[in-house]
């Protein structure tokens, strides 16, 4: 007898197309668990953290920013070695000398060259990180953590190695 002709081939065809659904789904779990997926390290903290510490994160810096005053203030960033230099004042332009700032560095694209840098110096009213080095020419995210007693804020500069700032100060983008 003919399966064609028996009617059975619509519960074979369903029976198929249910076996590899199922099969594609467990073959989608496999690549994506072996991908090689990077946390966001915004706030310096997985992303779900800074999720669920949205509203603080955002009111501290509220709370900061009616306060003081954060500048980057590098000219030029070079790739085997420079000092990444931060003003940091109040309103009225004094400059804070003791603040606690850490650091990050990171490529947009990959982890693998992050690293984090405490306690700069404070010089002439500036906060130097000295002597950073950069593993690669090109773009650069670093994000600051600034601390002044319970008031604290995060800064995100967008860079690159191979431009050389203007003589103005530029101003940090708070987040």
């Amino acid at each position: 007898m003919n399966i064609l002709k028996s009617g059975k081939q619509w519960p074979i065809g369903i029976a198929l197309a249910i076996t590899a659904v199922a099969g594609l789904c467990v073959w989608t779990i496999r690549v994506t668990s072996s991908a090689s997926i990077q946390e966001s390290d915004a706030y310096m903290t997985s992303y779900q953290d800074a999720d669920a510490r949205a509203n603080d994160i955002i009111k501290a810096r509220i709370a900061f920013d009616k306060k003081y005053r954060l500048k980057y203030v590098t000219q030029k960033l070079n790739e085997n070695g420079c000092d990444v230099k931060y003003s940091l004042t109040t309103l009225d332009g004094k400059p804070v000398v003791a603040a606690t700032m850490l650091l990050a560095i990171s490529r947009p694209e990959t982890q693998i060259y992050d690293k984090k840098i405490k306690n700069p110096s404070f010089e002439n009213g500036l906060y130097i990180f000295k002597d950073v080095k950069f593993p690669k020419v090109g773009a650069w995210n670093l994000l600051l953590k600034v601390n002044v007693g319970k008031n604290y804020c995060f800064y995100d500069i967008k860079t690159d190695t191979r431009i050389t700032h203007d003589r103005s100060i530029k101003e940090a983008s708070a987040y």
